[in-house]
């Protein structure tokens, strides 16, 4: 049974742990889906995007981009080994399951990697679970075994972490690889609550469920001391040393400077990322 009074308890124990030192800034660059969701996004905005996602301080996990610019991207990274992830409902979180599966297959057929889903929060908060249940499934049965598929909550838009919890879990029960915080199109972004929540939801269904799901916090991690919380929070909750690559990212283009700043590293911010989350 989730108790939201734990949560507090747990934040403090993470801020006590937090280290916004250099290796947290290079573990989280290597957690780091780079992105870039712009209205003007052009085939030079996001080669340059895939430029920075090599790093000085080593590559980033993923870029994130619309499907138009999926083939661009995977051609722009070539043998790095970074992923490509793009967004389907996005940003509004639709219920129609035919519409959103057919979107997730043609940007599977474009060759993305991962998927990043919006869940219909709305109809979710409004009662309605089973049209959520229906797009994940749908979702996840277009993606087929090998595309990653991340399940965004909009945890911003819920006025109770208990709901946040519910969500989560049933977007892991679904299928989901990955819950992620937020499409970083709506006021609030990634909260250490919400991500609290969220990552008890992770512990709890693979105890009860046997169920393995990662964790993205999107939308305000902007400082190496935001990526540094939300580790820590990790950390308290699983333990030290589940975060990685394959269960652990963050949503962001802005804070890649700040975490080579912290490197003692710098690299010139060539790609636009007014709109990025």
């Amino acid at each position: 049974m989730f108790d939201p009074n734990s949560i507090s308890e747990i934040i403090d124990a993470a801020k006590a742990a937090t280290k916004s030192d250099a290796d947290t800034a290079r573990l989280a660059i290597s957690f780091l889906d780079l992105t870039s969701l712009n209205d003007d996004d052009t085939v030079e905005t996001i080669e340059a995007l895939c430029e920075r996602a090599q790093s000085p301080a080593g590559n980033t996990a993923a870029v994130c981009v619309y499907a138009p610019f999926i083939e661009t991207a995977w051609r722009a990274l070539g043998k790095s080994g970074i992923k490509t992830a793009t967004v389907v409902n996005f940003p509004a979180g639709g219920t129609n399951a035919q519409r959103v599966g057919d979107e997730t297959a043609d940007a599977v057929a474009k060759g993305t990697d991962e998927v990043d889903l919006v869940l219909p929060y709305r109809a979710f908060l409004d009662g309605d679970v089973q049209a959520a249940a229906d797009v994940i499934e749908a979702t996840r049965t277009a993606c087929g075994p090998l595309t990653t598929l991340k399940v965004i909550l909009e945890s911003g838009a819920f006025d109770d972490l208990s709901k946040v919890y519910d969500a989560a879990r049933l977007a892991i029960k679904h299928g989901a690889n990955f819950i992620k915080t937020s499409t970083g199109k709506v006021p609030v972004g990634a909260t250490p609550e919400a991500a609290a929540t969220m990552i008890t939801a992770i512990r709890d269904a693979r105890e009860e469920d046997g169920l393995a799901c990662g964790f993205k916090a999107s939308g305000g991690v902007k400082t190496t001391a935001d990526a540094a919380l939300f580790l820590a929070i990790a950390d308290e909750i699983m333990g030290e040393g589940w975060a990685a690559p394959d269960t652990f990212r963050f949503g962001a283009s802005g804070v890649l400077t700040d975490l080579l700043k912290t490197c003692g590293m710098a690299q010139s911010d060539t790609a636009n990322t007014t709109g990025t989350y």
